[in-house]
């Protein structure tokens, strides 16, 4: 308890450049990793991190200090320097377009490595904790990188908003954002230019290894939340940093633990959690919209199987029993139960003894399937020239979707019609 109070206290100074300067890095890296997850260039954030570690390598050989800034530079320059060769493969190749990304990726890496060994046997005292770049130093943040950590993060933000609308619109639809003269290219520049650099400041954090789940991983959990851009951000935005904030906390109490590791470890509950539990997108709610449907399928098919057998008798007050309703349509007798049921339920039916009859709600409800389900084989005879015999089985599979609204619009488009393509009468709420 004393330990937690100390934390939430953020009284030490190094708890606080650690807690403070992690949030920073995982809010930015969300904000910037949004864009580039709706762009589906989620492996050139990975091809980026792994990109910069030669830039940083080089830099500190020139410099022979471990200044952030210098170091900097040089990530920068290394990182766009991969974007540019990925593009060029991309365009002067009929490699795809992951085949560059893996190419670059390992390419760099793997002089950066070699870089790297190279630092390391130099002798060169400053060189120490060099390394930590390939998997992060988050544990031992300063106040001068806390100090980069904030310039950059608001300079990233600033950005976003000042060309938030122009990026919103490559991202969803670059080819219509030609059409309208924006300046397309220099968008592009822009948005890979604030990757690069939030790349080069996140590696800091949790390393080149997971720098593209620092990137990417609070978007895809965002969007099963949203499906405005402007909540999603802020979404993960919230994912990043509250991540981050539990991360650090992990690497308090339990000093061995790596703060890095532990972020990414936290992002991806989060995600996993945004997969299972998201209201609309989620899987549960996903298994449960799927389940309505199938209850919503099979009580509109029980009913059209009372209002086809009273249709055909002129009589809808007839009961009917299930080997009735069975033989006028093949259906198995456990989803005809189920049906039945469920139409029970909603006062759509009743029984009596052996039999069962439609209500009065339940035939308005039968007709306003039945309705549908020929005014849509109507339009497929008249508009798409499908023949009669054909048009059937796609009626059966769209007359349980169409909304209101797109009823109106047959209705209107077909002329308020009678009859269907097979000679039976359309049924309307006033017959």
């Amino acid at each position: 308890m004393e330990d937690l109070i100390r934390f939430l206290s953020l009284s030490d100074p190094n708890v606080f450049y650690v807690v403070i300067g992690t949030m920073i890095l995982g809010a930015t890296a969300a904000i910037v990793g949004s864009f580039a997850f709706l762009r589906k260039r989620a492996l050139v954030g990975d091809a980026i991190a792994h990109s910069i570690l030669p830039g940083i390598c080089l830099s500190f050989m020139v410099s022979g200090t471990k200044d952030p800034f210098i170091l900097l530079i040089g990530a920068l320059l290394s990182g766009w320097l991969s974007i540019i060769v990925i593009d060029k493969i991309n365009q002067s190749t009929k490699l795809k377009g992951d085949t560059a990304i893996g190419i670059v990726l390992s390419v760099f890496f793997a002089v950066g490595i070699l870089l790297l060994t190279v630092i390391q046997q130099s002798g060169n005292a400053s060189q120490a904790g060099l390394d930590k770049f390939l998997f992060g130093k988050a544990a031992s943040l300063t106040l001068d990188d806390l100090k980069i950590f904030g310039s950059i993060g608001i300079l990233l933000i600033l950005i976003v908003i000042a060309f938030y609308k122009e990026f919103k619109l490559i991202s969803f639809n670059p080819d219509f954002a030609k059409t309208i003269g924006l300046p397309v290219r220099f968008l592009e520049f822009v948005l890979s230019t604030i990757t690069v650099l939030a790349v080069a400041v996140g590696i800091q954090a949790v390393g080149v290894v997971l720098m593209a789940a620092l990137l990417i991983t609070p978007a895809s959990g965002a969007r099963f939340w949203s499906d405005r851009l402007g909540k999603m951000i802020w979404i993960a935005t919230l994912f990043g940093a509250l991540s981050a904030y539990f991360g650090s906390y992990v690497s308090y109490i339990a000093p061995a633990m790596p703060t890095g590791p532990w972020i990414v470890m936290f992002l991806s509950c989060l995600t996993i959690g945004s997969i299972w539990l998201a209201p609309k997108r989620g899987m549960f709610s996903r298994f449960r919209i799927q389940k309505e449907n199938q209850k919503k399928i099979i009580s509109e098919n029980v009913l059209k199987l009372f209002y086809h057998l009273g249709e055909k008798e002129e009589n809808f007050d007839i009961g009917r029993t299930m080997v009735e309703l069975k033989n006028h349509r093949s259906i198995a007798e456990k989803e005809l139960k189920k049906g039945l049921a469920n139409c029970l339920k909603a006062n759509w039916v009743r029984r009596k003894g052996e039999k069962w009859h439609i209500s009065n709600q339940g035939l308005k409800e039968a007709k306003r399937v039945i309705r549908l389900h020929r005014l849509w084989e109507l339009y497929l005879n008249q508009r798409l020239k499908l023949e009669p015999d054909h048009v059937h089985n796609d009626a059966e599979a769209i007359e349980h979707i169409i909304t209101p609204e797109i009823e109106r619009q047959l209705e209107k488009e077909l002329n308020f019609p009678k009859i269907d393509p097979h000679k039976s009468k359309i049924p309307y709420s006033t017959n």
